[in-house]
Order: structure tokens, then sequence, then C-alpha cells
């Protein structure tokens, strides 16, 4: 079984966050929807592991708490 890392893990994680934003500049709530929705299962396809993405599913859940 795969752990799944919670603890902070990306470099520049406020640059990252920028970028996300700015990926969402313009776009009616509908797209931007289908845009997230676009870049979780592309994520996901490339994590490819099962057991981390049950963790990470929980994990977005249930936030907080050890249920992930």
């Amino acid at each position: 079984m795969t752990d799944l890392t919670l603890a902070p893990n990306i470099a520049g994680p406020d640059d990252f966050y920028a970028e996300l934003l700015a990926a969402h500049e313009g776009l009616t709530k509908a797209e931007s929807d289908a845009l997230n929705a676009r870049l979780i299962l592309i994520l996901a396809n490339h994590i490819g592991d099962r057991d981390a993405l049950r963790q990470a599913l929980a994990a977005a859940r249930h936030p907080g708490t050890d249920e992930a």
C-alpha cells in the first residue's frame, strides 16, 4: 500500500498556486469546473496507483481527519 504524501511537497507552492489561478482567468464557472475535472483526471492518470488515489479521495472528502 502506498502512503499518500499530505505534507507540503511542491517546489514553489506559491508559484504553482499563481499558475493554477492564471489557468482559470477569464473562464466561466462551467469552464473552470471542467478545467479542474480534466486536471484531476490527468494527475490521477499520472499517479496511476489506485491505493494512493483512494487515499487522496478520502483525504479530500474528510480534510483534517485520519480517514485517508
